[in-house]
């Protein structure tokens, strides 16, 4: 996997994906950000976020459970010394369907969490302390 980093202005940058995608990163004012995209951390949180969905989407699918929607909710807590590191990360499933098993939710998590999210895996071999619940909302 590869990516690059160009420096934009003040502490803005622009990252570009190996697949060819960008993503505007800025820094917050208080540093001379202008709000102009977001933070690298908080990428980082939207990555776990965004890698256990993909697992959670996918297994369910596999358990042939007719889902509508699914969200990830994530809170975060850093360190507040330098480095500001992530202490603590919890992630909240909203799982959106027809006859959605709980059983099913349940073990797509624990999955996700346990076996398939590298992102979530990587930061939580590293100290941070990542947590996970979820919720069923029927549909009609």
């Amino acid at each position: 996997m590869q990516a690059s980093v160009q420096w934009l202005d003040n502490v803005s940058f622009r990252a570009t994906s190996a697949s060819g995608h960008d993503v505007v990163m800025d820094g917050s004012p208080e540093y001379g950000g202008q709000n102009k995209g977001a933070r690298p951390m908080e990428l980082i949180l939207m990555g776990v976020g965004g890698c256990a969905s993909f697992d959670i989407v996918t297994i369910l699918k596999k358990a042939r459970q007719d889902i509508t929607d699914v969200r990830c909710e994530l809170q975060a807590e850093r360190a507040d010394a330098i480095p500001a590191v992530f202490t603590k990360i919890h992630l909240h499933f909203v799982v959106s369907g027809r006859a959605i098993k709980e059983k099913q939710v349940a073990k797509a998590v624990e999955l996700s969490a346990e076996k398939y999210c590298s992102a979530s895996r990587m930061l939580s071999d590293g100290g941070v302390e990542i947590s996970h619940d979820f919720e069923i909302i029927e549909v009609e």
